[in-house]
């Protein structure tokens, strides 16, 4: 079986065909299978109700998440899905007060096998598929299956550091991660890792070309200017700019043995806040257990190890 994000499986023929009809349904019940539905409404109880061609559905909410029923998790957990896709596996069919038939659902159900069959076999280094649910000013909570949340930390977005993850980042986007580390059943991730060396990076630009960039810091030795989210470089100061600008740089020099790109701020400029593009990855593996990021020969030697 295999374990994706909430969302993922929603228009799958597979998912589509086994919600069409009371028989479907049972086989999916009878073979332990996950499907995927948008929870229409979240009654005064905080039981979430789904809408399927053949019939409604009921998430209890003691059923709604990991951690309900302990406690540990609170109900916005269920609330929060409203108008949004949940996983769940179905436990049995009844009849409502109005004599309706009614599925009887269990998202907790789905998070556990999740959890047992591929969240706890995962290892530091594995590079997995993760969904973004909401972004806080400390970093990204992101899906990696069944709607099992994670954190991935701000610092480890990028090399470029960034002021809010929604620079990166928007919810609903679907990225790539790498699993930093396993504590008491908490897994962290990292994405860095994913976004290419210094090399890779510096090897997209040329010295005498003006390419554009966004201030992220000025020092008193000079102004670092992102040219790519795991790429700076080092402007000469310049008088009434400010991280977060928008700026076109021109590329004197590039140099890999000291690991340092030299600019010249040609120009700054603010401009309205867009939606962040998807990010562009340059490892497509399933797995590290070394990220180099400096170049063969460089002065410099920085590297993760999972």
């Amino acid at each position: 079986m295999q374990f994706y994000p909430e969302g993922r499986l929603l228009a799958s023929p597979e998912n589509t065909a086994a919600l069409q009809s009371l028989p479907a349904l049972t086989e999916a019940m009878r073979e332990g299978r996950i499907l995927e539905a948008r929870a229409a409404m979240c009654d005064s109880a905080h039981n979430l109700w789904v809408d399927f061609p053949c019939m409604r559905g009921m998430i209890p909410r003691e059923e709604g998440a990991l951690g309900i029923r302990e406690g540990s998790v609170r109900d916005i957990a269920i609330l929060s899905r409203v108008n949004r896709p949940v996983s769940f596996m179905v436990r049995d069919f009844f009849r409502d007060p109005d004599g309706r038939l009614t599925a009887l659902l269990s998202r907790r159900d789905a998070q556990e096998i999740c959890t047992r069959e591929y969240l706890a076999k995962l290892a530091p280094g594995d590079v997995i598929d993760a969904r973004v649910t909401h972004l806080e000013p400390f970093g990204v909570f992101a899906d990696i299956g069944c709607g099992v949340s994670s954190l991935l930390p701000i610092d480890a977005i990028s090399v470029s550091r960034i002021e809010h993850p929604r620079e990166r980042f928007q919810p609903g986007m679907d990225i790539r991660a790498v699993v930093k580390s396993k504590e008491g059943g908490r897994i962290t991730l990292s994405h860095k890792e994913l976004l290419g060396t210094w090399q890779e990076n510096a090897s997209r630009f040329r010295a005498g070309e003006t390419v554009g960039g966004v201030i992220r810091s000025i020092e008193n030795y000079g102004v670092f200017v992102e040219l790519a989210p795991n790429l700076a470089g080092l402007a000469e100061l310049k008088e009434h700019i400010y991280p977060g600008q928008q700026a076109s740089v021109f590329i004197k020099s590039i140099l890999p043995s000291r690991m340092k790109i030299k600019l010249i701020i040609i120009e700054t400029f603010d401009s309205e806040p867009s939606r962040p593009a998807p990010p562009e990855y340059f490892f497509e593996g399933g797995h590290l257990d070394e990220f180099v990021y400096s170049p063969e020969g460089s002065d410099k030697y920085i590297a993760v190890t999972f």
